[in-house]
């Protein structure tokens, strides 16, 4: 959800990138001289000396680490997957855990692979006592540790650079959910026979799968393991037909967003606040556009590669993020975005919690604890806290309409004296309202308070009406066609 996604954002919050300050002439352009000496715009030749924009520090962080270490292992992988397949198949599952913890050795050195197997084993401990409280309590108790100043000061000593120890914050906070998973699994298993493969190899083979150590995606410990023990693994010509294709959508992926931060300046441009309150309205909504296109993009690329090699696995990854610009609701966000974040807070907080079993008032606590905790897990920070409470009140107003929309009197009114084009020109302009405050919650997420602020008055406050009435109306064209777009795929 966006994003839902990132790891990384909890792990630094808004603006936690080391910040480029050398000066430097800049080149000519509307306002990219004034960006070049305030966030030091980078040269590359990848697209013939074009200016770079640096400052999306998660996508920067990422491709670092790729072109030193992360390409490599994971290509290390594969080849070890492929041959552990052909020469000893009963044991992969196996082979792949020592090669996880090799692989954790090599980028975080012994003190990473230390704390890794630290907050397994407490985990699997507690999960022993088969008390959903407990488990939950130790996995955010672990969590909690991951902001901890004193623990911080302690892991940063660990390492010669920053980027080793974020490495090791990113890769702790997506372990968290996944010995959560296996944690409250076990708990459900009332047979011993069904606890059978909810053992503590099982465990290790399940946090140290490499592909998605670091970042994800999120895969639950069942459909991990029943798929590890079916060992349904093409053959090696379809493995590498696979492989060609998944590279060549993987390249085109990243072609893009590297031409993106190379002509946009989307991220350096939200953090000049001067500046993003003095370009045009059409500018601004430009700027929205790119800035939550890239981040799809972003992570088409980031969970597209785990993704590809789950598949060369055998197993069946979450399917990838679907396009934003298909997206007309907060609940279309959050079920399509990141798949398996969202499997996980409906099978582990949401149905725990009550779900929607228990009234409203259950609906709405369990709701809103959902939003908690993925806020808490991002990180905790105050415009996380405002992400949340946009996004619980934009489920909320819509699943509130729906059910409304859906009792019989109302339903069959609306069939008896409105056209199906007039209900669904109705349901556009519904969704255009959702839509609107669901972007301005996506640029708080990705940007800030003050990114959000800004937005809020210029569009709905200082634009109102013509700004205001604008937007919605390009929203309720956009409306339609996710509309449609929805339609034709629940068809397909």
């Amino acid at each position: 959800p966006p994003g839902l996604g990132s790891a990384g954002r909890g792990v630094l919050g808004v603006g936690g990138a080391p910040e480029r300050r050398r000066r430097r002439p800049g080149p000519p352009g509307e306002h990219e001289e004034e960006l070049d000496r305030e966030f030091e715009l980078e040269t590359d030749g990848l697209f013939g000396g074009l200016k770079k924009d640096p400052t999306d520090f998660e996508w920067s962080f990422w491709m670092e680490w790729g072109k030193q270490w992360l390409v490599w292992l994971l290509l290390g992988h594969v080849a070890v997957s492929q041959m552990a397949t052909l020469l000893a198949r009963k044991h992969r599952p196996w082979i792949l855990t020592g090669y996880g913890v090799w692989a954790c050795w090599c980028v975080l050195g012994l003190p990473g692979v230390a704390m890794v197997l630290l907050h397994a084993i407490i985990s699997f401990c507690v999960a022993q006592f088969r008390s959903l409280i407990l488990s939950w309590l130790c996995s955010l108790l672990l969590l909690s540790t991951l902001r901890l100043q004193g623990v911080e000061e302690v892991k940063r000593r660990w390492y010669k650079t920053e980027n080793e120890y974020y490495l090791l914050q990113f890769t702790l906070t997506v372990r968290c959910l996944y010995y959560t998973s296996f944690s409250l699994e076990f708990c459900w298993r009332e047979r011993p026979a069904e606890r059978a493969a909810y053992s503590f190899p099982w465990l290790l083979a399940y946090v140290f799968y490499y592909p998605a150590f670091h970042n994800g995606p999120i895969l639950g410990f069942p459909e991990f393991v029943t798929q590890m023990q079916q060992q349904e693994v093409g053959s090696p010509k379809a493995s590498l037909r696979v492989l060609i294709l998944g590279l060549g959508r993987l390249l085109l992926w990243w072609w893009l967003a590297e031409l993106m931060v190379h002509l946009m300046y989307m991220h350096a441009i939200y953090g000049s606040v001067p500046l993003l309150g003095a370009v045009s309205c059409w500018t601004l909504g430009g700027l929205a556009l790119a800035q939550v296109l890239f981040f799809y993009v972003k992570y088409l690329v980031l969970f597209g590669v785990p993704a590809l090699l789950m598949r060369l696995d055998g197993l069946k990854p979450p399917p990838l993020p679907r396009c934003v610009s298909t997206m007309f609701s907060f609940t279309g966000m959050w079920r399509y975005f990141d798949v398996g974040l969202h499997n996980f807070l409906i099978r582990y907080v949401y149905i725990p919690v009550g779900g929607s079993q228990h009234g409203l008032l259950g609906t709405l606590f369990s709701t809103a604890m959902t939003f908690a905790f993925v806020s808490y897990w991002h990180g905790g920070y105050d415009y996380l806290w405002c992400w949340a409470a946009l996004n619980w009140l934009g489920v909320t107003v819509e699943n509130g309409v729906r059910r409304l929309v859906e009792t019989p009197c109302i339903r069959d009114s609306l069939a008896r004296h409105l056209s199906p084009g007039v209900r669904r020109r109705l349901h556009a302009a519904l969704a255009s309202c959702s839509t609107s405050i669901l972007i301005l919650s996506n640029l708080v997420f990705l940007g800030g308070n003050q990114v959000g602020k800004t937005y809020w008055n210029r569009i709905f406050v200082q634009g109102w009406p013509g700004v205001t009435l604008s937007v919605l109306g390009f929203l309720y064209c956009y409306a339609h066609v996710g509309i449609a777009w929805a339609q034709t795929y629940a068809t397909d």
